[in-house]
Formats: structure tokens, sequence, C-alpha cells
């Protein structure tokens, strides 16, 4: 089944980063994944692969990689934090990425570091701007 791409799916309530993951902040924890716009851009997602579980990473580093069909992407911290928990549904259905990026879909959840940096997060407006919609 091929991935399919829907413009207008750039939910308002979450925060983009230029390398194409969203990030969703509770409290002191955020979700992380990948934006409808980088799944359908990998194509049909065939593996996730994290293993940061339990490291600090800061902003902008590698914490994993997508593997689709044709290619293999990094993917990037969108904030310093600890890498908490990984998505486990992934390992066998990896291509929930592309189903439901925004929800089953995600990839970890990171517990904030004191003092993280939100200022290279951007909004859904200035994400569809990025990706010309």
């Amino acid at each position: 089944m091929a991935s399919k791409y829907n413009p207008m799916n750039v939910p308002e309530n979450l925060k983009y980063t230029k390398d194409h993951e969203w990030i969703k902040i509770d409290g002191n924890i955020a979700t992380v994944g990948i934006t409808d716009f980088a799944q359908g851009e990998l194509g049909d997602i065939v593996y996730v692969e994290i293993e940061s579980e339990g490291e600090t990473i800061d902003q902008g580093e590698v914490f994993g990689t997508v593997e689709a069909v044709k290619t293999v992407s990094d993917l990037f911290m969108p904030i310093s934090g600890t890498v908490s928990e990984f998505n486990s549904e992934l390992e066998s259905s990896p291509e929930v990425v592309n189903e439901d990026p925004y929800d089953k879909g995600w990839m970890i959840k990171i517990q904030l570091a004191d003092g993280a940096d939100f200022d290279e997060l951007i909004s859904s407006e200035d994400y569809k701007k990025l990706v010309g919609v």
C-alpha cells in the first residue's frame, strides 16, 4: 500500500521542526514523531530503529532512523531531553507511521531537560509555509 500524504494534515496543536518532526508537549513530557509530509516523502516505512531509550540527547542530535523501501532517514531530536519511552508497536507494525503519523505512529516520549530550548520549534502555519502548502 502506497503511503498517502494529505497536505492539509498539519495539526495546529503541535510544534514542528525544519527536519519534519512534530512535537506535542504536555507538562515536562513531550511526544515526538514525523510529520505527514515526511512519511509521504519517505514512502512505505518498513522499519523504525530507536536505540536511544534512556539516553539524554541534545536538540538537533540523531535519536534514531526510519527505513523506507527506498531510503533510510535520520530522526532528529526536536528538543533536549531524555528518551523515556519508545513506541514498541512500531517494532512489529512500522507502517502505522504511514497510516497515522500524529497519533498511533508516534515514535518517542521525552522527559524534557531543564531549560529546554523551544525557540527552534515552529508553528503549524510556519511548517505549512516550509513545505509549500
